[in-house]
């Protein structure tokens, strides 16, 4: 048995350390793992991807269209963008606050969140929206988003670890002076 995850955002929003943090969980779980990143821009903004599998029976790093058991999108237009990854039945959790790309804001394609909000909701069965803006108002930081949207998606079940595999492997990985921001942002279910 396997898990396939596809996570996509835009650069620093934190989307590589989330791919190694599930990495992490799954091998302090004897889980083989298998990873692969995409990075868009070697700036902020530019486009990133990465690539997770779990479980015994995964040869390959990239994973096939139709095949993601979940996507953790951390950016909207990102998510409609990797949303050909999904499987049906499959699980996707959105930050719903969007990173305007600088072409809409130069005059180039307009960038409308509802309507790419709405084609999610159209077309993704299993959403879990997440309101990222109100996640850093109360947790105090805009930082943490990405382990917000780890909790999000162990609460949701696709990402096939528990919030206390995650929360070890962020122990192991991230400095002590991190733990409470990042604890907190594990178990913020919204408000």
């Amino acid at each position: 048995m396997s898990t396939d995850i596809i996570l996509c955002g835009v650069g620093g929003q934190g989307t590589i350390l989330a791919s190694k943090l599930i990495a992490s969980a799954a091998m302090g779980r004897n889980l083989a793992v298998k990873t692969a990143e995409t990075i868009g821009m070697a700036q902020r903004g530019g486009s990133v991807l990465s690539h997770v599998r779990l479980g015994d029976d995964v040869s390959s790093p990239l994973m096939a269209r139709g095949s993601a058991d979940l996507i953790i999108a951390f950016e909207p237009a990102e998510a409609v963008r990797q949303l050909p990854f999904l499987k049906p039945g499959g699980c996707v959790v959105v930050s719903t606050r969007p990173v305007v790309p600088v072409s809409a804001m130069t005059g180039g394609p307009a960038y409308d969140c509802e309507a790419i909000m709405s084609y999610l909701r159209s077309h993704v069965g299993d959403l879990v929206e997440v309101d990222a803006g109100r996640a850093a108002v109360d947790l105090g930081s805009a930082k943490c988003l990405n382990v917000v949207l780890l909790g999000a998606a162990a609460r949701a079940g696709g990402l096939g670890l528990t919030a206390d595999e995650i929360l070890r492997a962020m122990h192991d990985r991230l400095p002590e002076r991190l733990w409470d921001l990042n604890e907190r942002a594990l178990a913020y279910a919204g408000g």
